[in-house]
């Protein structure tokens, strides 16, 4: 194989498998670092083809692909360009704008921030095509009732395909009339807060290190919260019991930030204590879907049903953006849950839960996280062998899911402080200690999932040579 000079394209880089996702990566970068800008055109499939010492249907499926996710299209006559996406003006160098539109002068010697802090995924993926499909499918098949005020637990159609993923993805048996579609995690986690607090219910225990989103969200509602330390197989339930809370929120999947899965010695007794203290636990399921070493980790909801409210969203794999998320909670609960979220804004928006419902039921959402999967399994592995390079010796944890690592840094250096100076180089990452209550060990979070290899690379030198110095 020779290689094409077409963005220089190596092809002896390609797996013997994978080649078409290998060029689609490669591609989609193009695009998302504007390598490739709006109305080029890329070269014709066979020729592509020729060059790399591909198939011609690995670089046809590999357009296609793109075509689907709205960043490519075909014009007749002038073959596939990347696909015009409109936006505001660029605002003028040195400049940004204020929430009233008023340009106001900043620092220009401050460097641009790549954001490496946080576990998101690559927005650039979003399926815009499908999406609009299914949009247009929607607008075109909806009966004018499907337009007024709709049921506040949900629209049926999308609780319904909800009710069938869970079963698919999660092994949750639960019928769709047991889920309540929320405004995403955060409004799945402050209804049910506010329903306990009605109950007399203002304390909750939580992780610690704990997700901080989580813990303001709980804070804000709740009157004490209780950091309960985590170890190697997950939350300590005999602290939690000590603790002498009766509700607490876990990630038992894959714990944030530390990667650990609840052991199954911990999820027996975490249920044996909800039984024995009459207590709630909170399962935020907040990124159950990426798994790179084996099958998602089961839910935790159907060891035992009537003590968990099982939280989560898709908002990883399409896009936070969309706030859809939903909760299934034990029976007791769940009429108080329907009640309160008719009381506060009447439900979720009914055409973007008839979109989502068509993408389900469709297989759009499923052809779009293996995608996922494969985008940041390799970006995973790139920052792995970054860290293993430039910061050699450090033991790096949560390689097995998510979108995000854990970098232990030796004993001695302040994370915080590690932090502070890569901002001030250009990188946003986020110190350990500020998910902390409790002492631990010093560390840094990497987020991999929005950014190409070659700026992940370029991150994590950076940060090698700043606790080198």
């Amino acid at each position: 194989m020779g290689g094409s000079d077409f963005l220089s394209l190596d092809p002896t880089s390609a797996p013997e498998r994978g080649r078409t996702g290998w060029l689609t990566d490669r591609l989609r970068e193009a695009i998302a670092e504007a390598t490739l800008r709006p109305g080029t055109r890329l070269p014709a499939t066979r020729e592509l083809a020729a060059e790399l010492g591909f198939s011609r249907g690995t670089v046809v499926e590999s357009y296609r692909r793109l075509t689907e996710e709205g960043l490519l299209e075909t014009n007749r006559g002038a073959g596939t360009v990347v696909a015009s996406r409109p936006g505001p003006p660029p605002a003028a160098p040195g400049s940004r704008v204020d929430e009233r539109g008023r340009s106001r002068a900043v620092d220009e010697t401050r460097p641009a921030v790549v954001d490496i802090s946080k576990g998101a995924p690559d927005l650039s993926a979003f399926p815009r095509a499908a999406w609009l499909r299914a949009e247009r499918e929607v607008l075109a098949t909806a009966s004018s009732d499907d337009l007024g005020y709709a049921d506040p637990q949900g629209v049926p159609a999308l609780r319904e395909a909800l009710a069938a993923w869970l079963a698919r993805s999660r092994g949750m048996t639960v019928g769709a009339e047991r889920i309540i579609v929320t405004s995403g995690v955060t409004g799945a986690i402050s209804l049910l807060c506010q329903v306990l607090r009605d109950r007399g219910l203002t304390e909750c225990a939580l992780e610690d290190p704990g997700a901080d989103g989580n813990r303001r969200i709980l804070d804000y509602w709740l009157d004490r919260l209780h950091p309960i330390r985590v170890d190697g197989e997950g939350i300590d339930v005999d602290a939690l019991a000590r603790s002498g809370a009766r509700a607490v929120l876990v990630t038992p999947a894959h714990q944030f930030p530390t990667g650990v899965v609840l052991s199954p010695r911990r999820r027996r007794e975490l249920t044996a204590w909800a039984e024995e203290s009459d207590g709630l636990i909170v399962e935020d399921d907040y990124d159950s879907e990426y798994r790179y070493d084996r099958s998602p980790v089961r839910a935790l909801h159907p060891a035992a049903a009537e003590r968990i409210v099982h939280v989560s969203s898709l908002s990883k794999v399409i896009a936070p953006a969309l706030r859809l998320g939903w909760m299934v909670a034990p029976t007791h609960l769940h009429e108080d849950l329907v009640r309160r979220r008719w009381a506060t804004d009447l439900g979720s928006p009914v055409l973007p839960q008839l979109v989502l419902a068509n993408l389900i039921s469709s297989g759009v959402l499923e052809r779009q996280l293996r995608s996922l999967r494969r985008r940041h399994r390799e970006r995973r592995d790139t920052a792995v062998a970054a860290i293993e390079e430039h910061l050699p010796g450090c033991p790096i944890e949560g390689i097995a899911a998510e979108l995000h690592l854990v970098v232990t840094l030796p004993e001695g250096i302040d994370d915080a402080a590690v932090a502070a100076h890569a901002r001030q180089e250009g990188i946003a990452v986020q110190a350990m200690s500020g998910l902390r209550v409790a002492a631990g060990p010093p560390g840094l979070i990497i987020g991999y999932g929005p950014h190409s290899p070659a700026r992940l690379g370029e991150s994590i030198r950076t940060l090698g040579r700043l606790i080198a110095e």
